[in-house]
């Protein structure tokens, strides 16, 4: 639909007054260089003493939904989290951009984090894990510990390895940095996370993943369709934060 909500969102974020910013600085990232990580907003709360706990949920959020908001909730008061950086990345390992243009996802995590004191916002040059948290230790405190938020179909392609050049000692060094919280979704119980954990060439990993319980509700919401019932016309206020609503004034 020519005038449907989403194109009414992503107008709104375009008339808004970071759009360009926001716009120039992912022109600016370079997946071709050394990892980056740049920091668009940080916590009030934030990790800048040694030692602290850093969760990052790095996704697509294509919108932020109502079930990026339980995982990252959970995964704060159950690992008593910091510092929760949101990042956005340039370049994903499997999507390319469509739906939302970045700067407007950028614009919408900033929204969401203005409610939040210990929320960060951040963009990323690189979409794989080892680049990120090589990107993350060049700007955060020593002993800062990394907790990485995702969902199972994240995990999944994480130990894929057509993604690495040498699988064994790329993950060792991302998992000697950062643990994994890991979500049931619809497509996997947290049963089906552990038994893939168990595959010979990846258990060694299993100590440093870890899972949180979405209940149904959350585990079968997704970002497409929020998408889908935007292009129509129809309510989203059941799937989405109301950041989200307010951008489209709802």
């Amino acid at each position: 639909m020519e005038n449907s909500l989403l194109n009414l969102l992503i107008q709104k974020c375009e008339n808004h007054p970071d759009y360009e910013r926001y716009t120039e600085l992912f022109n600016r990232l370079d997946p071709t260089a050394p990892p980056q990580i740049k920091l668009i907003h940080r916590a009030t709360s934030s990790t800048l003493e040694h030692g602290k706990k850093l969760g990052i949920f790095s996704g697509s959020f294509n919108p932020l939904t109502l079930a990026h908001t339980r995982m990252m909730e959970e995964t704060i008061a159950k690992y008593q989290l910091d510092e929760l950086l949101l990042l956005l990345a340039k370049a994903n390992v499997d999507k390319t951009v469509f739906g939302l243009p970045l700067a407007a996802r950028l614009l919408t995590l900033k929204r969401y984090t203005e409610d939040h004191q210990r929320f960060s916002v951040g963009v990323s040059s690189h979409g794989r894990y080892i680049d990120k948290v090589t990107a993350l230790k060049t700007i955060s405190p020593p002993e800062t510990e990394f907790y990485f938020i995702v969902g199972y179909d994240t995990l999944v392609r994480i130990f894929d390895p057509k993604y690495y050049t040498d699988f064994h000692a790329e993950l060792e060094v991302l998992f000697r940095i950062a643990r994994f919280i890991v979500a049931n979704r619809a497509e996997a119980d947290i049963e089906t996370i552990e038994s893939f954990m168990t595959q010979p060439e990846i258990r060694r990993y299993a100590p440093y993943v870890s899972c949180i319980l979405l209940l149904d509700v959350y585990a079968y919401m997704s970002s497409t369709e929020v998408r889908e019932l935007l292009a129509r016309g129809e309510a989203i206020e059941h799937l989405v934060p109301p950041s989200v609503l307010a951008m489209l004034d709802y």
